[in-house]
């Protein structure tokens, strides 16, 4: 028996793949804004319905991107749950990341917590729709408003997701998506920018290009962080499937609800009823003091039977030895955000995921509390 992991990419069938590498073989233009590169940016939007996207190698360079093209100096205020890349990406811009406390449920930055962490050095929020569940967009937009500060949305986990009728992508200044992998839409690796300004959008597709301009001279420290066609080609055939795909998650996430739902020590996220969820992941958080084994304990009885589960996202990124030095914090500083970390862990959940592996999985964590 092979090992269930918590993510395992889609592929499309090679054969629906072959023509598109057949063109790019034909063509010899293998990166540099070709043509299933403007075509994948079109796609997207039309598929999202948002005005502007801007595709990257990666979900953190297009963080990066998004800070710099939105002249961010000074502090930018962020989650410690998250994974590091979101924090790294602000440091990466040469900004300095202030962490606020997560609401207790989905995880996600507390808008009351983030006021509190204002200071005049404050330039910027950067919250992740963790999991892919919706932030309190309404919220945070408020504040941004009160203080005039930009939004730069984490968005790698949300991905079709919607809210209010809307994509999750089109709130804030900026959203920032992964198309890494392990994700519901995947590029090999990749990412994109979603904006609302054409004049937003020319200054970061000249970011990810060096810096040069449509007249070929540069008027920004700019970097090379552009989608090359393979990976647009991917992203083309992805999106021709991603209804399917969605499908496939929402079955295998009720399934979870119905077999885990109850279960005394255990508990799971419910999407709230504004939003349309994408089904990104499945975690489940595991009260120590009724659940006997523990976090550690069920995850390790898992992992005897070739299933790996994981702790995402732990520890916190503040409690990592690199920002523990370089920004010390109170260590009590983030109840909600610790205690979810001490508890969380993230169930396999991807297309061709079996059900009876489901059903397997639920019946070790329900015997493990007996």
């Amino acid at each position: 028996m092979s090992k269930i992991y918590v993510s395992t990419p889609y592929l499309p069938p090679l054969d629906e793949l072959v023509p598109y590498m057949q063109d790019i073989w034909d063509s010899r233009m293998l990166t540099n804004n070709g043509k299933f590169h403007r075509q994948l940016e079109r796609e997207l939007a039309g598929f999202l319905g948002v005005s502007c996207v801007s595709l990257f190698a990666n979900g953190t360079l297009a963080l990066i991107a998004a800070l710099k093209c939105l002249a961010i100096k000074g502090e930018v205020i962020t989650t410690p749950f998250s994974f590091a890349a979101t924090a790294n990406a602000i440091v990466q811009a040469g900004l300095k990341p202030v962490f606020a406390d997560v609401d207790s449920y989905y995880g996600n930055l507390d808008p009351k917590k983030i006021e509190k962490a204002i200071t005049p050095d404050t330039a910027a929020i950067m919250p992740v729709h963790v999991y892919g569940h919706p932030c309190d967009v309404e919220g945070i937009d408020a504040i941004a408003k009160k203080y005039s500060l930009k939004v730069i949305y984490d968005a790698a986990h949300a991905f079709g997701a919607r809210y209010k009728g809307r994509s999750l992508l089109s709130f804030g200044d900026i959203s920032a998506v992964s198309f890494h992998a392990t994700k519901s839409f995947n590029t090999f690796e990749g990412g994109a920018l979603i904006c609302r300004s054409p004049e937003i959008k020319r200054r970061i597709d000249s970011y990810k290009a060096f810096g040069i301009q449509d007249d070929g001279d540069i008027y920004q420290a700019g970097t090379n962080a552009k989608l090359n066609e393979f990976q647009a080609a991917l992203g083309l055939l992805q999106l021709k499937h991603f209804d399917r795909i969605l499908n496939e998650r929402r079955a295998l996430t009720m399934l979870y609800h119905q077999h885990l739902d109850g279960i005394e020590g255990i508990s799971c996220i419910s999407q709230k009823e504004e939003e349309a969820y994408n089904y990104a992941y499945f975690p489940i958080f595991v009260d120590e003091k009724v659940f006997g084994t523990g976090r550690k304990g069920l995850a390790a009885l898992l992992f005897a039977q070739d299933i790996v589960a994981r702790e995402y996202f732990y520890p916190l990124i503040s409690d990592f030895d690199f920002y523990k030095k370089l920004y010390p914090h109170n260590e009590n500083g983030f109840p909600a955000a610790r205690s979810l970390s001490e508890k969380v862990l993230c169930l396999p959940l991807y297309p061709g995921l079996a059900k009876s592996d489901v059903q397997r999985i639920c019946a070790i964590i329900s015997e493990a509390k007996r």
